[in-house]
């Protein structure tokens, strides 16, 4: 697990960042009046996620590997954080769900209903907390690795 450790704390800090954008979007009103931006706004979190992954794999290759890393190296790094996050993910969701924003399914079922955008069957099925759940750890899994690989591009040093 030592050798984890590095991916593993900025796993936490991953979370803990989402956790405040959470509570960021819930402030802003885009789980209550602005509802209907929240599938593009949400978005703005990626630059914060990309620096999270750059950091972490900048340290790896600055306490591992003696300041030198290849991409292999740094993509393994990305992928080991990207698991741990993906793991840590449906925490992250029930938290807000529960704590920060627990209207959220209500609201957004209430706008997809009467916006014609599904049935409340639909919608129920859908916007729900272990859809959710789900989502965000194959979501955290896809968009990791992806950002693994790209990170590891810009942080390989000879």
């Amino acid at each position: 697990m030592k050798k984890l450790k590095i991916e593993f704390k900025w796993a936490i800090v991953f979370t803990i960042t989402l956790l405040a954008w959470m509570l960021l979007e819930k402030t802003l009103g885009w789980h209550e009046e602005n509802i209907a931006n929240h599938w593009w706004l949400t978005m703005l979190f990626a630059p914060f996620a990309i620096f999270i992954y750059l950091l972490a794999v900048r340290e790896k290759r600055r306490r591992v590997y003696n300041k030198k890393m290849t991409w292999l190296q740094g993509f393994i790094s990305g992928t080991i954080l990207t698991v741990f996050v993906a793991l840590l993910s449906p925490i992250a969701q029930y938290l807000t769900h529960n704590y920060i924003t627990p209207e959220y399914f209500n609201t957004v079922i209430e706008y997809s209903v009467t916006n014609d955008l599904m049935t409340r069957t639909k919608a129920n099925d859908y916007f729900n907390i272990t859809n959710y759940m789900w989502q965000s750890a194959f979501g955290a899994l896809g968009f990791g690795i992806v950002t693994a690989a790209i990170v590891a591009v810009f942080t390989r040093k000879k």
